[in-house]
Order: C-alpha cells, then sequence, then structure tokens
C-alpha cells in the first residue's frame, strides 16, 4: 500500500471548480445528478445548486434517510418545481439498505414532512418512470467520464448502481460522499455517522469500488455553521429562496440547540455541494477506506492513512484509495454558500 498523499488543488483545477475552462474562453458545466433525501440541508443544497451556473442538473434520485424514499420523492419534486425547473426528472431509489430491513430515518431532525414542518402542497410534476439505480447507470453510460453524483444520504442507490452495472464505477467522472466522521465523533453515536449508518454495506460496496470518490465528513462539515445572526440576515435578504428555506431552518435549528447547543445550524450538505464546484476550499488526503458493517461500531469509516507498511494483508490491502477531506477554508466556504443563496438569479444556467 502506499503512503498518504495529502493533496493540494492547483489552479487549473480551481478555474474547472468555477465552471470556466482552463483558457477562460467559455463555461464548462459540470454535469451533476444529486442523489438526495431531502431533509432541511439537502432542500439548501440542491437549491443552491439549481442557482449555481456552474452546473448542469441531469435529475436527482431518492432515498431514504431524513425521511423515507417516498417522501424523499415528493421533497425533490417540489424543489424542482420552487426552483422552476420541472423539466429536471427525479427517479426514485430504494426503499431499504442492501440488506433489507426498515430504514432510519432522521425526522426528529427535519420534521415528519422532511422539511421542517412547513407542509407544502403536493407537487404537480410526476416521478421518473426509472428507479434510480436505472437512472444512474443510464446517464453515466449517456456521457461516460462527464457525469459527478453528489450523494447527500445514505449510499444505497449508488451501490445498486455499482452492482448494476460493472462498468459504472469507471465511467462516473467523480462521486462526492457527504458521509462518515474521520478521527471525530459520529452524530448516531460516538462511531458513525447517519448517511453511513443508514446502509453501512453500501457505503463499502461505493469506497471499494475503485471509483473516483471524495467523501466529505462531518468532522469538516460541522465546522461551517449559520448563526442565528446568519439566518436573520438570509430571511432578510432579498434572495429567491430565502423565506422558504429559513421557514424550514427554524425547526431544524431547535433542534441543533437541544442536541449540540449549537445556536444555528451545521451545513452538511451544502458544504458538500461546494466540494463538487469549489474543491480548492478544501484540502484532502488519499486512503483506501473501509465501514465496519457489523458490532457495536456499525457506520464506522476508517482510513487506512499510510503510516505503517503493514507486514499482511489486511482488510484494506488491494482496494484503491479515495479521496477523504482534511481541511476546510470555514470563512470561504461560508461566504460561498451565503452569497449562492442571497444572490438573486434570473436563471439558472
Amino acid at each position: 500500500m502506499g503512503t498518504i498523499v495529502e493533496e493540494s488543488i492547483v489552479s487549473d483545477s480551481q478555474l474547472d471548480g468555477l465552471g470556466l475552462s482552463i483558457s477562460g474562453s467559455s463555461p464548462k458545466l459540470e454535469k451533476l445528478i444529486i442523489d438526495t433525501d431531502p431533509g432541511i440541508d439537502d432542500s439548501m443544497a440542491i437549491l443552491m445548486a439549481f442557482q449555481c451556473e456552474a452546473v448542469d442538473i441531469l435529475g436527482l434520485t431518492t432515498i431514504f434517510g431524513n425521511v423515507l424514499t417516498e417522501d424523499s420523492t415528493r421533497n425533490a419534486l417540489l424543489l424542482c418545481e420552487i426552483a422552476g425547473r420541472p423539466d429536471v426528472p427525479v427517479a426514485e431509489g430504494s426503499h431499504e439498505p442492501l440488506k433489507g430491513g426498515k430504514p432510519r430515518v432522521a425526522d426528529f431532525v427535519h420534521g415528519s414532512d422532511g422539511l421542517g414542518n412547513i407542509f407544502l402542497p403536493p407537487p404537480n410534476m410526476k416521478k421518473s418512470t426509472k428507479s434510480a439505480a436505472e437512472f444512474l447507470v443510464d446517464k453515466v453510460s449517456e456521457y461516460p467520464g462527464e457525469v459527478t453524483v453528489l450523494a447527500l444520504g445514505p449510499l444505497t442507490n449508488i451501490a445498486l448502481a455499482i452492482k448494476r452495472d460493472s462498468s459504472f464505477a469507471s465511467k462516473v467522472k467523480k462521486i462526492v460522499v457527504l458521509g462518515g466522521a474521520f478521527f471525530s465523533l459520529g452524530n448516531v453515536n460516538p462511531a458513525a455517522e447517519a448517511n453511513i449508518y443508514g446502509d453501512p454495506e453500501a457505503a463499502d460496496v461505493v469506497f471499494t469500488s475503485g471509483a473516483n470518490v471524495t467523501v466529505v465528513g462531518i468532522n469538516i462539515t460541522t465546522q461551517v455553521k449559520l448563526t442565528d445572526k446568519d439566518l436573520q440576515e438570509l430571511r432578510e435578504s432579498k434572495g429567491k429562496h430565502c423565506k422558504r428555506i429559513t421557514d424550514m431552518c427554524k425547526f431544524y435549528r431547535d433542534w441543533h440547540v437541544k442536541s449540540d447547543g449549537v445556536y444555528g445550524i451545521f451545513l452538511h450538505d451544502p458544504v458538500s455541494f461546494v466540494a463538487v464546484v469549489r474543491p480548492d476550499l478544501f484540502t484532502y488526503k488519499k486512503g483506501v477506506v473501509r465501514v465496519e458493517t457489523q458490532g457495536v461500531c456499525v457506520g464506522h469509516t476508517l482510513l487506512d492513512q499510510g503510516l505503517k507498511k503493514w507486514n499482511t494483508d489486511n482488510p484494506w490491502t488491494g482496494y484503491s484509495p479515495i479521496s477523504v477531506a482534511w481541511t476546510v477554508n470555514v470563512e470561504q466556504v461560508l461566504t460561498y454558500i451565503k452569497n449562492q443563496l442571497i444572490e438573486e438569479h434570473e436563471s439558472t444556467l
């Protein structure tokens, strides 16, 4: 196994993250599929993505997590309508983890509707006839080497796509995952973060698939917060979606106070979206990551940092390394998120 590599993003990558060609002559849009369980912070990230001129959203795929899958689908359809993008397909994903059984949902964090109990009317849009895994495979096959998947929930749909098409991992451009808690406490229990805990078997499939994977753990995302003052600033702004977002965030903020003593909210999903379009605002370490699938530490993510040359093979041996977000420029990421939400946009592309 090779030694750990700490990455820094050079100027070409920064330009690419901004959606510019190296020559600066024309936009280079990032083809993006968002696999999601909306969710309040998911909703923020999705609305940011719709307003971001650097991305071309090919579709949303839905999964359980913050709510059940059918509720995630309803919320994803609503978000497309809110954003004025009824042309964007929403493909419903798995209703249970890979190993089966009842999925874990976090309605106590996001409300029974997943959107902070604001209870919007049902969407007019209809979901795609394709399953999430089928949609992922088809789009990645249509645009090999061009599609980035932003995975904001449990990784069941991504794992099913990998199992459905053995070439998926090599054809997808990048999979950016919100998940894990690297060398810090989880948020489900001391060992595990919610998305990975929701389907640890799926996470291990994705992390060992050989795909180009970047993982943004909650050790990074909990460093970036909107305070009560920030939320009030958003509410008083002219941002297209800020009133609705802050309405959602009331429930979310109150949970943060009770759970973490934080007077504000963590920006897990928006930070992960920033890692897609502004990777230069993070540093990364590369190594093999495995996920515990049984016992007291189910859902625990462990990165081999390459600090030791092992004498014998172990469960990390022979797998391709992935990138794990290691540091974050908190001030610039927070500024990017606030600006993206507050700025008025006439169009999404």
